[in-house]
């Protein structure tokens, strides 16, 4: 794939981070396509834009969306934790649909969106990369989980070139205390995508998508071997952010308040078993 990109879909078109990289993605490509169960902000820009609304379970509109493309960035989903039988119709049947698709089209490269919240499980004061063992922090990492084990499927067994990425905490400065550790800056969220779209001869790879946050727990060396150095620190915000000097505890857990059992009992069912 060259500097130019062809056609690239984007899934979640419509949500927060997908406005985000199809604004900065499209002088990058020949055309671009919106795809939401809502309608697309922003809208298309020019006749080679387009814009479909479909709902992902359909799998026959979701293989037709894709005729034509050279690549697709897949981040629609359920963004939070959730009851699981709703995060695997959304975000892993979902998948399995783009992922189908992607083969059926003969689509040249696979962004998948994964999430930090893989390894939540893990100490603040452990350094952890992709090739650590997950332990999501709720129903919502499961998911992810799920995700990046249907992109390596794909791409060991039908040959498709997939990369995910554990999406850190996407906002446009830290506010919280956490943040200054997960923060992903808008301009380093571009970065990387625009580095997994165009990295050359990756069959599978995992990179945790953070900024270059001196407080990071992270390994971000998967994201350079990708072509992408972030550039942003949230420390340069942390005297603005509650909590910034406190002590840290190296044993606390890198999911923070999304370990909780809480977190995710409150989305359990009452008729079903609980701890």
């Amino acid at each position: 794939m060259g500097s130019r990109l062809g056609t690239v879909v984007v899934t979640g078109a419509a949500g927060r981070i997908g406005s985000a990289v199809c604004r900065h993605l499209r002088d990058d490509v020949r055309r671009l396509v919106l795809v939401d169960r809502v309608p697309s902000q922003p809208q298309p820009q020019s006749p080679t834009d387009r814009a479909i609304q479909l709902d992902l379970a359909d799998a026959d509109a979701v293989t037709a969306a894709l005729k034509g493309a050279d690549a697709v960035v897949h981040l629609a989903g359920l963004p939070d934790e959730a009851p699981l039988a709703d995060l695997l119709e959304s975000n892993v049947l979902g998948t399995y649909h783009v992922l189908e698709a992607a083969r059926r089209q003969r689509v040249g490269r696979v962004v998948l969106a994964s999430s930090n919240r893989v390894t939540g499980f893990y100490p603040v004061g452990q350094v952890v990369g992709p090739d650590e063992p997950v332990r999501p922090d709720g129903f919502y990492g499961v998911s992810k989980v799920a995700v990046e084990a249907l992109g390596r499927l794909y791409a060991d067994k039908f040959g498709l070139s997939v990369v995910c990425l554990r999406i850190g905490s996407f906002e446009d400065a830290p506010d919280e205390a956490r943040y200054l550790a997960t923060w992903l800056s808008p301009r380093d969220g571009i970065g990387f995508v625009r580095a997994a779209l165009t990295a050359p001869d990756v069959r599978f790879a995992t990179a945790y998508a953070v900024s270059a946050n001196t407080r990071a727990f992270w390994d971000t060396t998967a994201g350079a071997r990708l072509g992408y150095l972030p550039v942003d620190n949230a420390e340069v915000f942390a005297d603005g952010v509650p909590g910034s000097r406190d002590p840290v505890d190296p044993a606390a857990l890198q999911g923070g308040a999304f370990t909780d059992a809480a977190y995710s009992l409150r989305h359990v069912r009452a008729d079903e078993p609980s701890c």
